[in-house]
């Protein structure tokens, strides 16, 4: 099982996000429990980014809902740690 840990700027975020989209903070509370399970799930779309965001990955948690993480390895796990470093809509975070 992987790690998850939010970033300060992701925890911003994500209570900005929930606040004009509460009808989502169900589906991105799922999306990010599936992430913990395996980050490469068919439904979450993980993919690597590019540009300012080389070395990151993003899924997908809804129709214009995106967590940008990166993933690194836990020192004394073998699992992953999963930084979540921001949510928002694919505007926003691209």
């Amino acid at each position: 099982m992987n790690k998850i840990v939010p970033s300060p700027q992701f925890k911003r975020a994500y209570k900005r996000f929930i606040k004009r989209n509460s009808f989502l903070q169900e589906k991105i509370d799922e999306s990010i429990r599936t992430l913990e399970r395996n980050i490469f799930d068919p439904s979450l779309e993980t993919h690597k980014l590019s540009g300012k965001l080389l070395g990151c990955f993003a899924c997908s948690c809804g129709y214009d809902c995106r967590i940008v993480f990166e993933i690194g390895k836990s020192i004394t796990q073998s699992d992953n740690e999963i930084l979540l470093i921001t949510i928002g809509s694919h505007d926003e975070v691209y």
